[in-house]
């Protein structure tokens, strides 16, 4: 086994990288963000400059988690061509140690700060994120089109059967509702008929739809002030439509995605950032095993920009099957786990087959 000492030594220097590299993708991110940001509040007279600073801080933790592996993958390729340098990894192999022994201490460390990053970065995170939102909504309000392609769909169940909720405005976290659509569905999942009023709000138990237009099948439309439409959804859920996964943390996802599928709603997306997160710590392996692959040969006449070049476009490739996975995921395409472990079990299984092949073929 590898020395005490040494151990030590190489996850000092390899803590010591990544956090480097960490930070300053951080600040990068801090910095665009913030520019954006005053750009988007130029007419907001009702904050300042160190408000929209401290709006920013908030803002960037949630992004700056998704570039983590990219900062991992940057950090173990500094710290193996730094020690590859300095011939530090040279005498070690003289002496007789393996690579898979001196891969050991940053494995090690990267699987723990995968798990902080799950079980306190994320959590701190969405908290953060969560606040962000609610300053944005009392800075700029959401009294137009949403964002996106701009309509608010909710699927719900009710006593009388499910529905479907469409509506170009919300307000109050969706608890009020202008031009709505609702498509109304027995209990035997036939259709039933359709309601177009000029607003909703939610009452305990029921949609308030006012103002509205009954088109049924068969029959002439009719024109009612009110429209009582069932549902089993609390403010607390309807609010949850406009949150994303991003903004929850990882401790309450589990109980979010139960409360959200019994309401009746697509809890698709939580249950795969869920997993997601799970996969974490192995992502971060894969992405050291990746550096590793690129960064151990011993070098004199140059070639490190070709090195350094190879593990970055290895680790793009990586990100994007990441990302087809999880959009295949979120589309009900691939299941949640097969979505969100493949692509980590596949960089890492790849990049321990690379080393094999150099250090003992």
């Amino acid at each position: 086994m590898i020395g005490r000492t040494l151990g030590l030594y190489l996850a000092g220097r390899f803590t010591r990288s990544i956090l480097a590299v960490f930070a300053t993708i951080f600040v990068l991110i801090y910095l665009i963000d913030f520019v954006e940001m005053l750009r988007k509040a130029g007419d907001a007279k009702s904050i300042s400059t160190i408000g929209i600073a401290g709006l920013t801080l908030l803002r960037v933790p949630t992004v700056t988690e998704q570039v983590l592996p990219f900062a991992t993958l940057g950090g173990a390729m500094v710290a193996f061509i730094g020690l590859t340098r300095r011939l530090e990894l040279v005498v070690a192999r003289a002496a007789g140690v393996s690579v898979w022994q001196f891969l050991t201490p940053p494995v090690l460390i990267v699987l723990l700060v995968g798990a902080l990053s799950v079980g306190v970065y994320n959590p701190l995170a969405a908290m953060m994120k969560q606040r962000a939102d609610a300053i944005e909504l009392s800075l700029f309000g959401r009294t137009g089109p949403l964002e996106g392609d701009s309509s608010l769909w909710i699927r719900q169940r009710g006593a009388q059967g499910q529905s479907i909720l469409r509506a170009e405005q919300s307000s109050d976290r969706g608890a009020q509702l202008g031009s709505v659509s609702a498509f109304v569905f027995d209990l035997e999942n036939r259709f039933v008929e359709r309601v177009d009023a000029a607003r909703a709000h939610l009452e305990p138990g029921t949609w308030v739809l006012e103002n509205g237009r009954v088109t049924t099948p068969g029959a002439e439309p009719r024109t009612v002030e009110r429209y009582l439409l069932p549902t089993y959804l609390s403010a607390d859920q309807v609010s949850q439509s406009f949150v994303t996964a991003d903004a929850v943390p990882f401790w309450t996802l589990p109980d979010v995605s139960r409360r959200t599928e019994a309401a009746g709603l697509d809890a698709t997306s939580y249950r795969l950032k869920f997993q997601v997160l799970l996969a974490r710590p192995l992502l971060l392996v894969a992405m050291v095993l990746i550096a590793a692959s690129f960064s151990l040969r011993f070098f004199r006449m140059g070639g490190v920009a070709r090195m350094v070049s190879g593990g970055v476009a290895a680790g793009f490739v990586l990100y994007v099957v990441t990302k087809l996975m999880t959009d295949l995921g979120g589309a009900g395409i691939l299941s949640a786990p097969v979505a969100a472990w493949a692509p980590a079990l596949m960089g890492s299984l790849l990049s321990v087959l690379v080393l094999l092949h150099q250090e003992d073929g």
